[in-house]
């Protein structure tokens, strides 16, 4: 890759040849940042006093009684042009330094200032201008690179911008990338061959920058990369600085190579600033320190190196803090050259007007220096979002046939065991059984929608982090996504056991079972969904679904009858899933008053006198007959499908209104689901 800076490009301008135009000022200033947490015991970089416990590399920072601080006065400048790196031990603060600049430690939590040309910086304004890359590679697996970034596009960029210019911003971010050749290859994961993981980690910078923002934030992005990858990435950041970025990253121990392309440095020890200065400043740093750098050596290694032997001493880096402290006042006496800047609404709007900041473009807030908080209405991002999910699954199709598989095995094995049930005594309680089996079965089947959420939190936090979509976005099309295979899921289902169970009622019966078995999927994958929102761990999540749908089974109304439910347990009866649609297809079967299921003798089944010859058991009748005035002969029906139902005590609410409530179920565990992500997620440190 060329090492040449990259002229931003202006997709709104993009075919006028202009003169390139000095680059719109930038300065991020961050003064006296200062964060703990509570938690005991330990030793600071700061810290003269005496302790009965070793130190080491790896100890955290300053800690004293139950506060143990993380950042202690840390201050320093980024500006546009210049790749700015944090480095240090693990442990030294690097992550949390990069969180509290990027707005990702809750304001009251944190203690000093964080100013972008001189104007504060905080809230919905930082997120509008900036980019935060995760340390890990949070991507669709099925998806091209191309995909990735277009659909990174479709959600950050306007919809005032054509198509055409769109691909053209994700052509040109290719390119910037060095992806070309990577451009039409998917992600891939453990079982699908996609990019390297260098390309990977730039596809995923790619996806946080694709509406060139003006600030960038890293979280070590050559973690886990092989040299030559790892130089790549770094190139490429560097010529997101030259585009007009200021690029601010963590990164642990850098080759001499990248060494050689950052601009500035700041070194932590435990929370402290042990360095801050360019690459070529070491030398004569730690040479004045009376520690001097060998000529055949990483400057960067040796400096490391120098801190974690400072650390293991009592007193941790202390003397060099202390000596960074002088040297920078020193700096500063002989170099007191300022960066002239302009007030930070219209060194935006100068940015839009130049084709950065895209998201942006377009937007009447972009004369007065703002930009929208979402750069696209809610039924474009729901779309998308849509249309991304349908992308991904698409190309895994074995989900959905496994899904279906299931489906299919349950209900033939179901149709098998309950044969063309007869309308006997025994045929009904056989009924009874199918149909309990068959709506838990239901709920169960609904477990596969756990791991989704679970998967997708940490691509769902990214994005939203930064506000390329809504929440309420996310929760509206993870339902329409998970619509589709349930209805063919219930039509497969019903297909197989409907004519071979023998279930009654024709055309209408066949339709209304095929709806309170989609119901009952529309509100058993709300339910999963839900959890998997507040469980965020699989086989946790798995253990709780369970449990919880056996306690709905139970109190369904199957095993025990409503009227025989002890007062104290009732409630829960009645927040059973299982149990609306098990009484609603209870109703659909026995609603019929004329359809007789006990005939005469039939009646004595299950008693002693059922074990007797059918002579005995018609004197049995004849008795019976004499004695209440009645005609009971072997063939009068005695037990009615209204007779099933009351015995049942199902006749509390109609199957419509089961039908109903069971489809209510299923969009108030949604709007459950969106109050979690509402609630519980804040992409922050307290």
């Amino acid at each position: 890759m060329a090492t040449s800076g990259h002229a931003a490009v202006d997709i709104d301008a993009a075919d006028e040849a202009t003169q390139p135009l000095a680059p719109v000022p930038y300065v991020l200033n961050f003064t006296d940042l200062s964060y703990s947490v509570k938690k005991g015991g330990g030793l600071g970089c700061l810290s003269s006093r005496p302790s009965n416990r070793l130190t080491s590399a790896d100890a955290p920072p300053f800690e004293s009684g139950n506060t143990k601080t993380l950042l202690d006065g840390i201050s320093g400048e980024a500006r546009e042009g210049e790749l700015f790196a944090v480095m240090g031990a693990s442990g030294s603060g690097k992550s949390t330094l990069v969180d509290a600049l990027a707005g990702r430690i809750a304001r009251e939590s944190l203690r000093g200032s964080v100013t972008l040309n001189g104007e504060p910086l905080h809230g919905r304004r930082l997120r509008a201008i900036s980019a935060y890359v995760m340390q890990d590679d949070l991507l669709y697996p099925m998806l091209t690179v191309r995909e990735t970034l277009l659909f990174a596009a479709e959600f950050r960029l306007p919809r005032a911008l054509s198509p055409d210019k769109k691909r053209a911003r994700v052509d040109a971010l290719i390119d910037q990338l060095g992806l070309s050749r990577a451009a039409d290859t998917i992600i891939g994961d453990e079982g699908h061959r996609g990019v390297s993981g260098g390309e990977r980690r730039r596809v995923s910078i790619g996806t946080d920058i694709i509406h060139d923002p003006i600030l960038l934030f890293l979280d070590e992005p050559t973690s886990g990369l092989d040299s030559a990858s790892a130089f790549m990435v770094v190139q490429v950041l560097r010529r997101i600085a030259q585009s007009g970025s200021v690029v601010i990253m963590t990164i642990h121990q850098p080759s001499a190579r990248i060494l050689g392309i950052l601009d500035r440095l700041l070194l932590l020890s435990r929370g402290c600033t042990v360095y801050a200065g360019t690459p070529a400043g070491l030398k004569p740093f730690f040479a004045e320190f009376g520690a001097p750098i060998p000529d055949n050596e990483n400057p960067a290694e040796f400096a490391l190196d120098t801190i974690r032997e400072f650390e293991r001493q009592q007193d941790g880096a202390a003397a060099l803090a202390d000596f960074n402290t002088k040297w920078q006042q020193a700096s500063a006496d002989m170099d007191n050259k300022l960066m002239s800047t302009m007030p930070l609404e219209h060194a935006i709007a100068e940015s839009v007007s130049r084709g950065k900041l895209v998201a942006g473009s377009g937007s009447g807030g972009a004369v007065n220096g703002s930009v929208p908080t979402f750069a696209n209405p809610p039924c474009t991002e729901v779309w998308v979002l849509i249309k991304r999910s349908f992308t991904n699954t698409g190309r895994m199709p074995e989900l959905f046939v496994m899904r279906l598989g299931t489906i299919m095995v349950t209900g033939f094995i179901l149709a098998t065991i309950f044969w063309r049930l007869d309308d006997t005594p025994k045929g009904v309680q056989e009924r009874l059984g199918f149909f309990a089996m068959g709506m838990s079965t239901m709920f169960y089947v609904c477990a596969d929608a756990l791991p989704v959420f679970v998967q997708e939190r940490h691509i769902y936090l990214r994005e939203t982090a930064h506000n390329a979509y809504r929440r309420i976005s996310y929760v509206l099309a993870n339902a329409v996504v998970a619509f589709p295979p349930l209805v063919l899921l219930s039509l497969a289902f019903v297909a197989t056991t409907f004519w071979a169970v023998g279930l009654a009622g024709g055309g209408a019966s066949f339709l209304f079972f095929v709806l309170i078995v989609l119901a009952s999927f529309w509100a058993g994958s709300g339910f999963v969904t839900f959890l998997s929102a507040v469980v965020p761990h699989v086989m946790l999540g798995y253990t709780v679904v369970v449990a919880i749908l056996a306690y709905f089974l139970l109190f369904s109304g199957f095993f025990i009858n409503r009227d025989r439910i002890p007062h104290y347990w009732i409630w829960f009866h009645y927040l059973s899933l299982v149990k609306y649609p098990y009484q609603a297809v209870l109703q659909n079967e026995f609603r019929d008053a004329s359809r007789c299921f006990s005939r005469g003798v039939e009646m004595f089944d299950g008693t002693p006198v059922g074990r007797m010859p059918e002579a005995v058991k018609v004197k049995v009748l004849n008795a019976i007959s004499a004695t209440l005035g009645n005609n009971i002969t072997a063939n009068t029906c005695v037990t009615t499908g209204a007779d099933v139902l009351a015995q049942q005590a199902v006749t509390d609410i109609g199957k419509w209104k089961c039908l109903l409530v069971t489809v209510a179920w299923g969009f108030f565990f949604r709007a459950l689901f969106y109050i979690v992500l509402l609630v519980g997620n804040k992409n922050k440190r307290t």
